[in-house]
């Protein structure tokens, strides 16, 4: 099967027409150029073999901050914990509303409890 090789002009019409994701092949080939003027005007590069991890490793998330003997979270006040219930709707809502169904409720959760809890808000 014949090649398709793609030039800095061919990215540059692409994205003029709205297009700024492309499907990488072996069938396809992208100049260095192409290349280099994809990542500059924001074309996302998709491997059709590449699989997306099913929750990306955020270590800033999870990572606990250390601060003398206590650790930082000693230092923070405690949020009371109505407040916290009230401050986890609001985001969870605000999530929502952005996202819609999309969004799986559990992952949201978690993810609402660490950046409260790495906050001090939790």
């Amino acid at each position: 099967m014949p090649k398709t090789f793609l030039t800095e002009r061919d990215i540059e019409d692409m994205v003029r027409q709205g297009t700024m994701s492309l499907l990488l092949s072996d069938d396809l080939v992208l100049t260095d150029l192409a290349y280099e003027k994809a990542k500059r005007l924001g074309v996302q590069l998709l491997n059709q073999h590449d699989k997306p991890p099913a929750a990306p490793v955020r270590p800033y998330i999870a990572k606990e901050v250390s601060g003398g003997e206590t650790g930082a979270s000693a230092a923070i006040p405690a949020t009371p914990p109505s407040r916290d219930a009230a401050l986890k709707q609001r985001v969870r809502e605000a999530v929502l509303a952005r996202l819609g169904t999309q969004v799986d409720s559990a992952l949201l959760d978690t993810i609402i409890e660490r950046v409260l809890s790495h906050i001090g808000a939790k």
